[in-house]
């Protein structure tokens, strides 16, 4: 399969017919390259791609549908939790930033996704700005020094703070320690950014965040191209996102349940839910206050599927109620099933399933 396309440019000279005849055929031969390589570079114009990949057992070009929803989220996820701490640095960003994320991200295009592996792909055009304030009086020909923030520069903080994560990974797999994470958010590490890397790296036999900056606009220096993450560095990176997401000055406690009882009373609140706890030792039905609105659909998804959701925040006593307040989503884990306690003793000596995690 060819992976590249001559395209002759001088009309005069005497090649120009035959070597545009040439080149015509082979996009005639290979619709898929055409529609995969070209095509989405001549209508968004100058862009810098990011590609998002995940390994599935599925057939070439395909994955399980839950799959894809998640890596797409996930995806997302990544975007904005970059272009959050392209605004500074922050070990949990909650609501801060989100509305300039948010635009930010309404200049990115989602591309088709490529055959083999499951790769989503996004299309972020260098040249284009970002209104650092929502005001609707923010000129669109605004340029950096009069409230607009470069496409490309917001696109580097992603790729910052995608690059800081996976050197914090490398150092946890030979150190065994987490204080990477701790000394990367001044380099984009955030609650944030370890979650969405989870969310692309579970359930997978490899996966990967790639780049590919526009040469139409010089590119940045200084800066990895691609990065690779295990299904092994879920563990780390849940237990970093705990640590992020910590308030020094308060207790966190971090529980894993069945969600029940969800509401949101007000459009674009963060939503509450209940949570009958699975964790021994802990209150066995609290009321989840969620700081972010994004996590209010992941535990939908939980509550949906049946399956067991991890969150932390600040556990307090409410009358005959437990809170957890601030809450963050964790990850989403397996069926309720694997995690509800035998109902006969354990055996002397067994660990139990539901031990106090190791919050390192």
């Amino acid at each position: 399969m060819n992976t590249s396309l001559m395209l002759p440019l001088d009309e005069g000279a005497p090649e120009f017919v035959d070597a545009m005849r040439s080149a015509l055929l082979q996009l005639s031969q290979d619709r898929d390259f055409w529609i995969r390589s070209i095509y989405p570079r001549l209508i968004v114009d100058a862009s810098d791609e990011f590609k998002f990949r995940k390994e599935s057992s599925a057939p070439s070009g395909f994955i399980a549908w839950k799959s894809g929803e998640r890596l797409v989220e996930s995806a997302r996820r990544t975007l904005i939790a970059g272009a959050k701490s392209y605004m500074g640095p922050g070990r949990h960003f909650v609501n801060k930033h989100g509305r300039f994320a948010h635009r930010y991200l309404d200049q990115v295009l989602m591309g088709q996704s490529a055959p083999g592996s499951y790769i989503i792909t996004a299309y972020a055009p260098p040249n284009a700005g970002v209104p650092l304030s929502g005001s609707a009086d923010t000129p669109a020909f605004a340029v950096p020094e009069l409230g607009l923030a470069s496409v490309r520069d917001v696109s580097q903080a992603v790729v910052r703070a995608v690059q800081a994560t996976a050197e914090a990974l490398e150092h946890y797999r030979a150190s065994g320690s987490l204080s990477g994470f701790e000394a990367g958010v001044t380099q984009g590490i955030s609650y944030e950014m370890a979650s969405a890397i989870l969310g692309i790296a579970e359930n997978s036999d490899g996966a990967d965040i790639s780049v590919d900056w526009d040469p139409v606009t010089p590119p940045p220096g200084g800066l990895d191209s691609r990065f690779e993450f295990r299904g092994s560095d879920v563990d780390p990176l849940s237990k970093a996102a705990t640590r992020l997401a910590a308030d020094a000055s308060s207790e966190v406690s971090t529980l894993i349940g069945r969600v029940h009882l969800l509401a949101k009373k007000q459009a674009g609140s963060p939503g509450v839910f209940g949570l009958d706890s699975l964790s021994s030792g802990r209150a066995k039905k609290v009321r989840v206050r969620l700081s972010d609105e994004d996590e209010y659909h992941e535990a939908v998804r939980a509550h949906e599927e049946d399956l067991a959701l991890e969150v932390s925040g600040r556990l307090e006593k409410e009358g005959n109620l437990s809170w957890l307040y601030d809450a963050t989503v964790v990850r989403t884990l397996g069926p309720i099933s694997d995690f509800v306690r035998p109902s006969r003793a354990p055996i002397e000596g067994q660990i139990s399933l539901f031990a106090e995690r190791d919050n390192e």
